[in-house]
């Protein structure tokens, strides 16, 4: 049984119609005691990338720094891409037209939106967002490797490890941002620093 995350999920291996049994809070394969399918854990992957998408949205209408509104901007299109990666994959009939999907109002309920929201109203500064930012993307990576290490299809496994993999590059994009705007070091820099 893994516990990454709080998340509790017994020995599975999942494939296009393989039924899960699932304990815990992963944003992908779902929230308490439930049983789902492969398209849904996609479906739910779909949704993350555009509360993902929509958080960035938030977060980049409130930032006063030009640089940290574009690092929010650039990976708000990229969330829109990684939900693109899942909805190509995804058998179900219930997203008919995956731009109205991703255009839709946020979904105010999920933990992306509620805690940029609560960011927002409280005391928004782009340190905190930034910092939010990361702790966000890197929890995804960690459920979208979890998820990976779970299926047997090879095309789905693949979609996953490439979210994940691209999920780590928001990471360290939002880290080198992070840095900049708190005047550290810039990686760019390290060896300038380190000769002298």
């Amino acid at each position: 049984m893994s516990t990454a995350l709080g998340i509790s999920v017994v020995s599975i291996h999942l494939t296009n119609k393989t039924d899960v049994v699932l304990f815990g809070n992963n944003p992908i394969l779902g929230g308490n005691i439930m049983s789902f399918n492969i398209q849904e854990a996609i479906k739910r992957s779909i949704q993350t990338e555009k509360n993902a998408m929509n958080f960035y949205q938030l977060g980049a209408q409130k930032m006063n720094n030009p640089d940290a509104r574009r690092t929010f901007e650039v990976l708000a299109l990229e969330e829109r891409e990684h939900a693109s990666h899942f909805y190509k994959i995804y058998q179900g009939s219930d997203i008919a037209s995956f731009d109205a999907f991703m255009d839709a109002s946020p979904d105010n309920e999920s933990s992306w939106i509620s805690t940029i929201a609560r960011l927002i109203s409280a005391d928004f500064t782009e340190q905190k967002a930034l910092e939010l930012a990361m702790e966000r993307e890197k929890n995804l990576e960690e459920a979208l490797l979890e998820t990976a290490s779970k299926i047997d299809s090879p095309e789905i496994k693949a979609v996953y490890e490439l979210n994940a993999k691209e999920t780590q590059h928001h990471y360290q994009l939002i880290e080198s941002e992070y840095a900049r705007l708190m005047g550290m070091v810039h990686e760019s820099d390290i060896d300038t620093f380190v000769r002298e």
